[in-house]
């Protein structure tokens, strides 16, 4: 490869913070917000213009259930309950009868105007259209002393006693020289996309799904996995996930620019079959987002890496600071379809125009997980200082992974790095020496819900 040598330079600070998050999502947008609540002085930085990122930005507009794997007792709550409240008080969010995938479903465009809201009202100070292009070390190996942006006004830094990485790809990690690994056979990113005008083509072709994936068809997309999503407010809408992009390192810039652009090329394939049957002739394409999303790129190297066999079973950890009851759900890159462990014990493997293939992981007597934890040690790389991870960065083996991805589950660990540093930052200490009987407690005086732990 051919370098040019950039000439040295001095780098105006933009602020300095008691606690900097690199990533707008939901998840970064928590943790700044917790962290805010308690006193902390907070920079966000999001490369986009607005936050909320999966929710937002790639148009995945659905929540799980907040409950018990049974959907008896709630296990979650937070700032995702609050803001769902908040939506829900502006006929934005609507709840859905809960199943281990469905809870609720959001407007996006309302969820971005809350999340704003959510920031203005704490005092962090935002970043938007910034993005995290390099770090400064501290005096202290694994420490940083810095994150350098780039955003309209030039290259800036800020310094902060915390950082959290809540990008999801690992780039603040990846820039800062710390651990994480590429596993084989990612789960591939997705092109969602909003149609107009469903209703109709539902009601004359209510097998309109299997079409998307017929293989006679020479624009059909490659078997895969379709789903959808209503819009409150938008009754005729629909929300349609059934893109899959393989074979891209999402992390590599140039194989993202492919997959956004495939996803997008996919996507008009599916609007064209979906026009070509009957109920689709008016069939309109309504909204691309504004970044494909992503299931998995970087994967950070905690303290503890949550396991298989401690999610599916229910692990309890001294140390928890989030739970989950959303199945194990592989999306396979090297086959057709998606794999499916469920907390009862039931395995499911779905593929396009094929019966389920139904099986236990667990005997039927063994009963029911009600949900699993995730320990604040998976959100603690294990040669950083005074830097957390959050999100799906959270270190996690293949399966649980796949559990512990989705947003309810990455918006809590936000939170709970959120909290961490800001009471790090209060100390002078590091994030991973803070007491996590004091953490904990922290998280349920501000909305959480931990087993074991009284508000």
């Amino acid at each position: 490869m051919k370098t040019l040598h950039e000439p040295a330079r001095e780098v105006p600070v933009a602020d300095e913070v008691d606690v900097c998050v690199a990533g707008g999502s939901c998840t970064g947008v928590f943790a700044a917000v917790r962290a805010a609540r308690l006193g902390a002085r907070v920079a966000l930085v999001e490369g986009l213009g607005f936050f909320g990122g999966t929710a937002t930005a790639s148009l995945v507009t659905i929540w799980h259930p907040l409950l018990d794997a049974e959907f008896r007792h709630p296990i979650a709550a937070g700032l995702t309950a609050e803001v769902l409240a908040r939506l829900e008080k502006r006929n934005a969010s609507v709840r859905s009868k809960p199943t281990a995938h469905r809870g609720y479903f959001f407007n996006p465009e309302e969820l971005k105007i809350e999340l704003d809201e959510l920031v203005r009202e704490a005092g962090v100070r935002p970043f938007l259209h910034a993005h995290a292009v390099a770090t400064v070390p501290g005096q202290r190996p694994g420490e940083l002393a810095a994150l350098i942006i780039e955003d309209k006004s030039g290259r800036r830094a800020i310094r902060a006693k915390t950082f959290i990485d809540a990008t999801g790809d690992g780039d603040v990690l990846a820039r800062a020289g710390l651990a994480f690994e590429f596993r084989p056979h990612p789960q591939p990113p997705t092109t969602v996309a909003v149609f107009d005008r469903f209703n109709a083509l539902k009601e004359a072709t209510p097998t309109w799904a299997d079409e998307v994936f017929r293989p006679d068809r020479p624009n059909a997309l490659a078997p895969g996995f379709l789903w959808t999503a209503p819009l409150p407010g938008r009754p005729d809408s629909c929300m349609v996930a059934g893109t899959r992009v393989n074979g891209l390192n999402v992390a590599d810039a140039d194989d993202l620019t492919k997959a956004e652009m495939e996803g997008r090329r996919q996507v008009r394939d599916m609007a064209d079959i979906l026009r070509s049957l009957p109920g689709g002739e008016n069939l309109t394409l309504a909204n691309l987002p504004a970044r494909i999303g992503l299931r998995e790129s970087r994967h950070a190297l905690g303290r503890h890496q949550l396991t298989t066999d401690e999610v599916l079973n229910g692990a309890s950890f001294p140390d928890t600071i989030a739970c989950g009851t959303y199945p194990v759900d592989i999306h396979h890159n090297d086959r057709p379809g998606v794999t499916l462990r469920y907390l009862d014990g039931t395995e499911r493997y779905v593929a396009p125009r094929c019966a389920p293939v139904e099986s236990r992981w667990r005997p039927a007597e063994q009963g029911v997980t009600p949900f699993y934890q995730i320990p604040f040690r998976s959100l603690i790389p294990r040669d950083a200082r005074n830097l957390l991870v959050a999100g799906r960065l959270v270190d996690a083996d293949r399966h649980a992974y796949g559990a512990i991805r989705v947003m309810v589950n990455a918006n809590q660990t936000g939170e709970a790095a959120g909290v961490a540093c800001a009471l790090a930052a209060r100390t002078g200490t590091d994030p991973a020496d803070v007491d996590p009987t004091r953490l904990r407690q922290t998280l349920c005086e501000g909305g959480s819900i931990l087993p074991g732990v009284s508000p």
